[in-house]
């Protein structure tokens, strides 16, 4: 069977970084937000196994599985190579999944941000590749693919090597397209070269292209003052010919009201913009900003406690405006409840999961300088 590509809408409800309220997320919004959605004519979601600390698949369950019916929506989960230790847990996390959905079936099933090394040769060794399949025919798996961090090399190998692919999930946006070590662009080129639907993630960088300087966003504003900047990168995304769905992680309702704005009135990105976007590359390129999407997979294992993406929020605001109040007070307040950036021991494993291969312990040792204060 083919994917209904004409049914899926353009905007995905990414279930990664959801709201929270009080240290916990916050289910009634995250209702409210799904109501929104659909109201609106959009039905596809994304979740996984570890997002909100695997409680992102229960959220699913109470704010979505239980309050629509089934046909009504297009629910994509994945399946984590690094989280198993033998061939016997593809079927319990699949079994798990179901369970905590609620679901019989995902509409899509990827495996979770293949790439170069130990991971993708993860999902080979437990030959993930054939047990999807087995999976599809079972009717338990619609359509079924991967997420992708890895190099274009890599990429064509697998869609060479496994033609069953359906589908490909990337990490796109105007910022990372010529980005040596995202490389959206050529990506996308191996994507297409291999007629696959793709999917984007990160078209926001994490949030990162929502707000940018001052002199950048007046740029963007004089072209389309009545737009906000975040939309600019939802629409590049959305306008590249193949491109099926791209995933917002939207996280308040605000982020939500915006998107859908864009989408229900979506425009294709005109000659001029595209300049504009290179000249806005341009500058950014001239800023030490470092490139953490905030996806979090680097909090869950951190033996210190350190809210990672945070910490680097904080110092990207140091870095990129000089130093001033705010970052030292957002920065204290993150310290209430997380672990300092001087409490780094090292042990790296958050630059093993980072899917953006960033020297996260180097970041932290800046942040502890130029952030921790002394106390006594």
């Amino acid at each position: 069977m083919s994917l209904e590509l004409e049914k899926m809408p353009k905007l995905g409800f990414g279930l990664m970084r959801l709201p929270e309220k009080d240290g916990e997320i916050d289910v009634q919004q995250v209702c409210n937000m799904v109501d929104t959605y659909m109201e609106k004519g959009f039905n596809y979601f994304d979740t996984a196994y570890m997002y909100c600390n695997g409680k992102s698949e229960c959220v699913v369950k109470e704010a979505l599985v239980q309050r629509y019916p089934r046909e009504s929506f297009y629910l994509t989960n994945k399946l984590p190579q690094w989280m198993m230790n033998g061939i016997e847990d593809r079927d319990k996390i699949f079994s798990d999944q179901l369970k905590k959905t609620g679901v019989d079936y995902f509409d899509l099933y990827l495996l979770h941000s293949v790439e170069d090394g130990a991971n993708y040769e993860g999902y080979i060794k437990y030959d993930c590749f054939n047990w999807a399949m087995k999976k599809k025919e079972e009717g338990k798996i619609k359509h079924f693919g991967f997420s992708y961090h890895g190099t274009p090399e890599l990429l064509d190998q697998i869609l060479a090597e496994h033609p069953e692919v359906e589908i490909v999930q990337i990490q796109l946006n105007y910022a990372d397209w010529e980005n040596p070590l995202v490389q959206s662009g050529k990506l996308y080129e191996v994507l297409r070269k291999y007629k696959k639907p793709i999917l984007v993630m990160e078209p926001v960088k994490g949030g990162s292209l929502a707000e940018l300087t001052p002199t950048i966003e007046q740029k963007m504003k004089v072209e389309r003052p009545n737009s906000s900047i975040a939309s600019w990168a939802l629409r590049f995304a959305a306008s590249l010919p193949g491109v099926v769905t791209v995933l917002s992680g939207m996280s308040t309702e605000g982020q939500m009201q915006d998107n859908l704005n864009t989408f229900l009135n979506f425009e294709p990105m005109t000659d001029s913009e595209y300049k504009i976007l290179s000249s806005v590359v341009k500058e950014m390129e001239k800023m030490p900003r470092i490139a953490c999407t905030s996806c979090r997979y680097c909090c869950d294992g951190c033996p210190s406690n350190i809210a990672i993406p945070d910490v680097i929020k904080a110092l990207n605001a140091l870095r990129i405006y000089g130093e001033h109040t705010r970052p030292h007070s957002f920065y204290e307040k993150l310290i209430q409840s997380s672990g300092r950036a001087r409490d780094c021991i090292e042990c790296k494993q958050c630059e093993n999961v980072c899917p953006q291969h960033l020297p996260i312990t180097e970041y932290l040792k800046e942040a502890a300088e130029k952030l921790d204060i002394e106390e006594g």
